[in-house]
């Protein structure tokens, strides 16, 4: 089991928004076996699946330029897994409501790789102008992007925090999802969407059939694509059975022996 909970007041007391607990259980006895702080494993399989996200959709030659809107955690993430993909990224530019965030999140970049160029911009519309592809990862909880129009053609924009933009943005580019059903609810801008035309035709495909080859990376080489993902719990819990085997094998972590109760028939 996966429990996550997201506070974005946190932010203003210095702790971070979003909290997680994996709770790992035995399939044979139901009882359980492993606990362990999510956040982390929530994070970077997050950030890897954008990342691949990114590998399957955008076409055109290797992006130099990538767009960060919202520099917490997720971001930087996602812009290390992406400096995995695309080894030759130049430029990052960033920007976020919480300037002093911004200019964190370039010293942080800085650490994580001392080549790259990056800028910090005044408005968001600015990423959107210069960046092949654009990674969100807000506290939004209402869409505060109604244009898109500034993009560069065959933009690719992660639309990791799923509630930036209008339906009006969505129905005008080409979208990919994780998962249909998963995204279309929970007021996402993708949900916003289905719920102002009555359908889901404005979905062209999920992520797997591209990966798989069923569908191609983009509508058109030009097109703008927002990838949606909601994020599949499943996805964390099979990370954190990885982590937990690998913390085994190298001895990490605490055994608490008497985390459960005894058998009722030791109880004699």
């Amino acid at each position: 089991m996966k429990w996550v909970s997201s506070f974005p007041g946190n932010l203003d007391e210095g702790l971070n928004r979003a909290s997680a607990v994996i709770i790992m259980n035995s399939a044979q006895t139901g009882r359980a076996e492993v606990i362990m702080e999510g956040s982390l494993i929530s994070a970077k399989r997050t950030a890897a699946s954008a990342a691949l996200a990114a590998r399957c959709i955008h076409v055109g030659g290797t992006p130099k330029t990538i767009g960060i809107l919202g520099c917490g955690p997720i971001n930087f993430e996602v812009t290390r897994f992406l400096s995995i993909v695309f080894p030759r990224i130049a430029r990052l530019v960033v920007f976020d409501v919480d300037a002093s965030r911004a200019r964190q999140f370039k010293e942080n970049c800085a650490e994580l790789n001392s080549s790259w160029r990056v800028e910090v911009v005044a408005e968001s519309r600015e990423l959107f102008q210069v960046a092949n592809i654009v990674s969100l990862a807000t506290t939004a909880i209402r869409p505060h992007i109604f244009d898109v129009s500034m993009c560069r053609p065959g933009t690719t924009l992660l639309h990791v925090s799923l509630r930036d933009f209008s339906p009006e943005v969505i129905l005008s580019v080409d979208n990919v999802v994780d998962d249909a059903d998963h995204v279309c609810r929970a007021q996402t801008s993708v949900h916003l969407a289905e719920q102002f035309v009555n359908n889901r035709d404005f979905i062209r495909c999920t992520l797997a059939d591209i990966a798989n080859g069923v569908a191609a990376p983009k509508s058109s080489p030009d097109a703008v694509t927002i990838f949606s993902p909601f994020g599949l719990g499943v996805l964390d819990m099979a990370v954190g059975k990885l982590s937990a085997e690998l913390a085994a094998e190298r001895g990490f972590g605490t055994v608490i022996e008497s985390f459960l109760p005894p058998s009722y028939n030791e109880r004699r």
